[in-house]
């Protein structure tokens, strides 16, 4: 008489089980690092388009050629100036330009910042259109550092 080969009913359900709970650990670990890097990336962004109003703030000040927007001071009106550019009167349709695009925001999907004037305080939620002085995500939530996006 020859021996059955194969798996008994308990071998399957116990290496059904073992694999269920290796995917039950993997998952929270995944969906953390996807996060992660959303909030690296949202980092980024965020530095590089602080990074582009500083710049454009400096240019501004140090070039007395630039064309100046009275209301605005020698920050940018709006984010799109940091893309379209700045005419410095140096040659003629030469402008420099700070960002290549608005980035998008990697939590919430779209290219739309809080921007804050130079003339409102930190706390302040909602822009007066004065001028950008600085940006914020407008996701709501906390990180995984526990400060909420709103406050980066």
């Amino acid at each position: 008489m020859t021996k059955a080969r194969g798996l008994t009913l308990v071998e399957l359900v116990l290496a059904i089980a073992l694999l269920a709970a290796m995917a039950g650990i993997a998952l929270p670990v995944a969906h953390t690092m996807e996060r992660r890097a959303s909030e690296l990336e949202l980092r980024r962004d965020l530095r590089a388009m602080r990074r582009a109003i500083d710049e454009y703030h400096y240019v501004l000040q140090s070039v007395p050629s630039a064309k100046r927007n009275a209301t605005a001071g020698d920050w940018p009106e709006k984010l799109d100036d940091l893309v379209e550019g700045l005419d410095l009167g140096l040659a003629k349709e030469v402008k420099v330009k700070f960002l290549r695009r608005i980035p998008r925001d990697p939590l919430t999907g779209k290219d739309e910042w809080t921007c804050r004037s130079s003339k409102q305080g930190p706390e302040d939620d909602s822009w007066d259109g004065q001028n950008v002085f600085d940006v914020r995500s407008k996701a709501e939530g906390k990180g995984l550092d526990g400060r909420p996006y709103s406050e980066w």
